[in-house]
């Protein structure tokens, strides 16, 4: 008994030895990490929680800028604002502000006695034409044929032009009222008439209610198609020399400021405005980009010439005294990190199996030990995996000259050359070198 025991004093103190030095072993790997001059090290919980964004150098034209504010617009083609050809009581409203409507789709309905008098008219002149064409048809043979007289002749064929001309005259205004002619002649009478799109687009006005009286001159319902918008701007009097056409600018609209969109110059505009000496210049936008609204505020700035530069963000820049500096994502470091992690593993797991190895050797408790090390081997396993959900970033700090700055974007230029496509931290340069600081601190200490 007193042997056994003996035994398991031995093994405890032979583990706890292990664990000490394994312990050491990473409290020095951890102080050497963190010792990596000008760079920092970031897991992904640390990226996530700082909304860590990376990317690349963007060429940008930074040079004789011509800044401009307007509004986006769409074409007279592309606006309508439906009126009652004739005047009527609204009997039905078919629409809701915001729908989209499609070209010919019924808007509303109007109804009014005027509007079964108008068919009346049109049944009671198609009959009379139909009759004075025959006529006409009759007396013009005879007047051919030296049968009839002239005079008999003349007479029926300008009593057939006249109601033939007011034939067609009632017809076009039943058109124009959305009623059929042809149902008209048939003896088919309607007391209401469709209002009808005249556009795709989007309702974005009603001014009716069931049962009001509408003239012929109310604005009933306003229509816009946004499928046709353009950019407006307002370009002032010494810098109307410097715009053309085709050229391309740049801008943001006033609810998605973070979202940049391009358009291209397409007309320029021939006279000011009175009192702010402006005049207007027309883009069509280059990208497909839904929920732009005429009227919204937009503001953009044009380059005038090609003269393109590397730059970045501003956020992606911090500045230490009279240097810049950037961070950049340090793959080499990584590499050897991951690589001195993997060798770090293999060892101890030799060193286990050969300290097993020496248990069996010598006493049969060992087996009961053997147990214990693969649950062991089990909780390196977990302790593996912990480590890959943390996915360490390392970046590096890179010293860079910065030049024109403008609408948020700096020039860089580089003193020492990096790999193309090399990955930059674009927004929390700050963040990342206050925190190497605060490390080099506690490394200090």
């Amino acid at each position: 008994m007193k042997t056994k025991i003996f035994l398991a004093f031995i093994m405890v103190a032979a583990l706890l030895s292990c664990n000490s030095e394994k312990k050491d072993n990473q409290e020095g790997e951890e102080h050497e990490e963190h010792g990596v001059e000008g760079a920092v090290v970031l897991n992904a919980s640390q990226r996530e929680a700082l909304d860590l964004k990376l990317g690349t150098f963007q060429m940008r034209n930074l040079t004789t800028v011509v800044k401009s504010n307007g509004q986006l617009e769409v074409p007279p083609s592309s606006s309508a604002e439906v009126t009652a050809i004739i005047g009527g009581n609204v009997k039905a409203i078919s629409v809701f502000h915001g729908d989209k409507v499609s070209k010919g789709q019924q808007l509303a309905i109007l109804e009014h006695p005027d509007y079964i008098s108008l068919q009346e008219d049109f049944a009671e002149i198609s009959s009379r034409l139909e009759f004075i064409e025959k006529e006409y048809a009759r007396q013009k043979e005879l007047f051919e044929n030296n049968v009839g007289a002239g005079r008999d002749y003349q007479q029926t064929k300008s009593e057939y032009n006249t109601i033939k001309a007011k034939y067609e005259g009632l017809k076009s205004r039943l058109q124009l009222l959305n009623l059929s002619p042809d149902k008209v002649k048939e003896g088919e009478i309607s007391n209401t008439i469709s209002i009808k799109s005249p556009i795709n687009g989007f309702i974005n006005d009603v001014n009716i209610k069931v049962g009001t009286y509408v003239d012929a001159k109310d604005i009933l319902i306003g229509i816009t198609d946004n499928s046709a918008i353009h950019a407006d701007f307002m370009i002032y009097e010494k810098d109307v020399h410097l715009i053309k056409e085709g050229q391309k600018i740049h801008f943001t609209v006033s609810n998605r400021h973070e979202e940049e969109l391009t358009a291209t110059i397409f007309a320029i505009g021939k006279e000011f405005e009175t009192n702010s000496r402006a005049v207007h210049i027309h883009a069509k936008i280059n990208e497909k980009t839904t929920g732009l609204i005429s009227g919204m505020y937009i503001s953009g700035h044009i380059h005038t010439d090609e003269n393109y530069t590397r730059t970045l963000p501003n956020d992606a820049i911090v500045t230490e005294g009279t240097k810049s500096f950037i961070f950049v994502i340090d793959t080499e470091s990584m590499d050897e990190h991951d690589h001195d992690e993997h060798d770090n593993g293999n060892e101890s797991h030799e060193e286990l199996a050969n300290h097993d190895n020496d248990d069996d050797e010598g006493h049969e408790e060992v087996e009961n030990h053997d147990n214990d090390n693969d649950e062991g081997h089990n909780h390196d396993d977990h302790t593996n995996e912990l480590n890959d959900e943390k996915h360490e970033m390392t970046f590096r700090m890179v010293e860079v000259i910065t030049g024109l700055k403008d609408e948020g974007y700096t020039e860089i230029k580089l003193i020492d050359p990096l790999p193309e496509n090399t990955q930059i931290v674009m927004n929390v340069a700050y963040y990342l070198i206050s925190d190497m600081g605060k490390e080099e601190t506690e490394h200090d200490h």
